[in-house]
């Protein structure tokens, strides 16, 4: 059965964890000499209380982790980092509805950077610090970033990190996981301090600057303007933008071996990251062709607009640079179709992820051969390994399980009043954790903060289950889970 003491105490020691990332917007609140100074002192307060109700609860806790308790143990974290992220909120005013600031919470910590906040810029400087914030923990997970930290508060780690890290193979550099996650955070901290030195060289402050490099290293896509980085009408802050965002999108383990191993061809000849390239490569200059033939635009804007919205989608960042809504239709078809796939896996990004698409490439390509030569044994080999059958079944329930909840996502929406077209458009950009850029329309009539409450606890749960990769969550409804040994 569930070992609840244990989950209970690994989750009263991230309390603390939380509350040790409010103190530093607290910090942010007191340089600037704002009203939320308050709201975050009592958040503070709030969660250590309750850290240490939950520890008292785990209690005696036996320290070991089964699979059945890392999953619940996963999904309960986001949750309840989630809950207990929605204070700063509604202590300091800022959100005054529980459900707008649960959902601008979660969908902080999901990396989907859907906003209820239509206008940004009248929010203290500490408040915007903790949205931006919430993305970047969020962006390699909650959990995993304890496990680099502190490894010995999370027994059965391995399993942790297979229940949250995205994509279907878990890749390790080091035998000990523990040493893993500290050299993937590394290179996601290099990345960060390496975006914001540049965003400062470009002309931003450095609260712009260290705002804007969590967002977007992070590939959330919240922003401390409403005008997001078009604000500062600079092509080195698109360019930058779209650097990082690209970076971010990397598998991280392949990063590390690049960087540090110093063993580039490994990240050339990797098969994931070739077709990440070819995406983002066609896209773009597809798109680029359309905005000069039939809008007039120069080859650099055509070019950088064109390659800033492609890799802002593919990597689920989900900011524009331009105003998409004046594009030709069919350029929204092909930023659909890359918000949809996603990056790497083992980055930052949300999506199918490019890795499943390798895998069902191959399997086509496999039957193809296979109705040619019926009696061929054809084995699916990806960077020169085999992919046990285990995982393209895993594929194709992957597969299935996305277009069911987008269906049934669509379907209530459609019921509740919305329209067909931002029906879809909302169920994918919050099962593939993108997200429009703030003060932007999801279509022509709606907003984020304009749709019911019932529909945006919903979306909380699509953009939990987007960013866990649906299964850590949908196991924890089935009967077995709580019922078998």
């Amino acid at each position: 059965m569930v070992n609840f003491r244990i989950i209970s105490k690994i989750i009263g020691s991230l309390l603390f964890i939380e509350a040790f990332f409010m103190s530093w917007c607290a910090i942010v609140a007191i340089i600037f000499h704002e009203d939320d100074q308050v709201a975050f002192l009592m958040s503070i307060l709030i969660t250590l209380g309750c850290g240490f109700i939950f520890l008292f609860m785990g209690r005696n806790a036996e320290n070991s982790l089964s699979r059945r308790d890392a999953y619940l143990l996963v999904t309960a974290v986001w949750l309840i980092f989630s809950f207990f992220g929605m204070f700063p909120f509604l202590i300091h005013g800022s959100i005054t509805n529980l459900t707008d600031a649960y959902f601008e919470t979660i969908s902080g910590f999901t990396t989907t950077g859907a906003s209820i906040l239509d206008d940004v810029e009248y929010l203290p400087h500490g408040i915007l610090f903790w949205r931006s914030l919430t993305q970047w923990v969020g962006g390699l997970g909650i959990v995993f970033f304890t496990i680099a930290i502190l490894p010995s508060l999370v027994a059965g780690s391995v399993k942790v990190f297979a229940a949250e890290t995205t994509g279907p193979v878990k890749a390790k550099m080091h035998p000990r996981l523990s040493t893993t996650a500290k050299w993937i955070w590394s290179i996601y901290l290099l990345l960060t301090i390496g975006c914001g030195i540049s965003f400062w060289m470009a002309g931003m402050n450095w609260y712009e600057a260290l705002n804007y490099s969590m967002t977007t290293t992070a590939t959330g896509g919240f922003s401390i303007h409403n005008d997001g980085t078009n604000v500062f009408n600079s092509p080195e802050i698109d360019y930058i933008s779209i650097i990082f965002q690209f970076l971010a999108g990397i598998n991280f383990t392949l990063l590390y071996i690049s960087i540090f191993k110093s063993r580039l061809t490994s990240l050339i000849k990797d098969s994931e990251f070739k077709l990440y390239v070819s995406l983002v490569a066609i896209a773009t200059l597809v798109i680029m062709s359309m905005l000069i033939v039939d809008l007039g635009y120069g080859y650099e804007q055509a070019f950088r607009e064109s390659l800033y919205q492609v890799v802002s989608f593919m990597t689920t960042t989900g900011v524009y640079s331009d105003n998409v809504a004046t594009w030709p239709h069919l350029t929204w078809i092909i930023i659909c179709c890359v918000m949809l796939i996603g990056a790497c896996a083992g980055s930052t990004s949300g999506g199918f992820k490019c890795i499943r698409g390798v895998m069902l490439l191959k399997v086509v390509f496999n039957n193809f051969r296979q109705s040619l030569h019926p009696n061929a044994v054809l084995p699916v080999r990806i960077n020169g390994q085999n992919v046990p059958q285990s995982r393209l079944i895993a594929l194709s329930a992957f597969f299935v399980l996305v277009v069911l909840m987008l269906l049934i996502t669509t379907t209530i929406m459609i019921v509740s009043g919305i329209d067909t077209i931002n029906s879809i458009i909302i169920g994918l950009s919050c099962v593939s954790n993108v997200g429009p850029s703030l003060a932007n329309d999801i279509g022509a009539n709606i907003t984020w903060s304009g749709m019911a409450d019932h529909i945006k606890w919903i979306l909380c749960l699509l953009m939990l289950m987007g960013r866990l990769e649906i299964m850590t969550v949908l196991v924890l409804f089935t009967r077995s889970f709580w019922k078998e040994n």
